[in-house]
């Protein structure tokens, strides 16, 4: 649920202190500003978290230490591609692509208890799921709200 906080309060500082400032509230870069920064939050976790990240993906995907590596380098290039209105719906469309791509990947972990901080199968089990795909889904929506519509 950190993405989540992160995600609401960056949207929520700024846009109040460019209704502060000028004036506008400047939804539509707050949203995307706002996810930009989680982003960031959630790729710094593909290098930190990297051997706990590499066992969510089923053994029968090759190269999962660089595929972590380069997912965590997706999400900031397109996080910042979210900043310039020119890119942003392919941005969008992409990101929206990534986090349905994503979820599989969520449910293998689910499955076998992987706890990707400490690399240990102790994580949460399926339960998880109950927060994690609504999470998912809203992370979607919000990219569908902010950045392709």
């Amino acid at each position: 649920m950190k993405p989540l906080f992160i995600l609401s309060i960056t949207f929520l500082l700024y846009s109040i202190i460019s209704r502060f400032i000028t004036g506008n509230w400047n939804l539509t870069f707050g949203g995307n500003l706002a996810m930009l920064v989680m982003l960031c939050f959630t790729a710094i976790g593909h290098f930190i978290y990297a051997k706990g990240m590499a066992l969510m993906i089923p053994p029968v995907i090759p190269f999962k230490d660089s595929i972590v590596f380069l997912t965590g380098i997706m999400e900031i290039v397109l996080g910042i591609a979210l900043l310039f209105p020119a890119v942003r719906p392919y941005a969008g469309y992409f990101l929206i692509i990534f986090f349905i791509l994503l979820l599989p990947a969520n449910i293998y972990a689910s499955m076998h208890s992987i706890n990707y901080e400490t690399a240990k199968f102790d994580g949460k089990g399926m339960s998880y799921l109950w927060q994690r795909i609504p999470l998912q889904l809203f992370f979607i929506g919000w990219v569908w709200y902010f950045s392709v519509k």
